[in-house]
């Protein structure tokens, strides 16, 4: 059965306070077959790629709406690249379709489920790193600028969501499963900032 939450809305910008978050990519997994041969459909189907000895998957693009599918012969797959949940359920669908004309008996309604959300937002101010990560709490970021020019915190209230904070303001939200919690996410890291006088305008 398709999970409801998936098939519900499709929010591409969620505004709340002074923050705008964006959903950049939805990755999403589920189970279309019993099993799939991705010699037959690498040979059957365009826009795929598929190269067992570098990966065990067969890739497909479909350009509406614009997302990647992740095959495995196990029937299990990958959808990466859609920015709302309705175009999950859109590509699902034409994939479904475009099995089907192949001959290949797929499940009616696939349970699809939401891994991960990356969501990219702005603070309304810039950062002091080195400053950020102390007041944040050392345990809670990794700060490398040597390496990596921005700030990786993990103290978020919001329970497995990763935050890459940079000195311009812009934050990327990683490990939320909806939209909503992404942008929380975000509002509630401004106001944390913010209360602490992090933010500069």
């Amino acid at each position: 059965m398709v999970d409801g939450n998936i098939y519900g809305h499709g929010t591409l910008c969620l505004c709340m306070a002074d923050a705008t978050v964006t959903v950049e990519n939805i990755v999403a997994s589920t189970k279309i077959a019993e099993g799939l041969d991705l010699v037959e459909l690498d040979k059957n189907l365009s826009d795929t790629k598929y190269q067992p000895k570098v990966f065990p998957g067969l890739v497909l693009h479909i350009a509406q709406p614009k997302v990647a599918f992740l095959l495995f012969s196990t029937g299990k797959m990958v959808i990466t690249g859609a920015k709302t949940k309705s175009d999950i359920q859109k590509a699902v669908g034409k994939l479904l379709d475009m099995l089907r004309e192949t001959d290949i008996p797929v499940i009616d309604i696939p349970d699809v489920e939401v891994r991960n959300i990356v969501a990219s937002g702005d603070l309304q101010g810039r950062l002091d790193l080195p400053a950020t990560a102390l007041a944040l709490g050392l345990e809670n970021v990794e700060y490398e600028p040597e390496i990596f020019p921005g700030l990786v915190y993990r103290g978020s209230s919001e329970e497995g969501v990763v935050m890459l904070l940079f000195s311009s303001g812009r934050v990327v939200c990683t490990g939320a499963r909806e939209p909503e919690r992404a942008s929380q996410a975000v509002i509630q890291l401004q106001k944390d900032l913010d209360a602490r006088g992090l933010l500069i305008s």
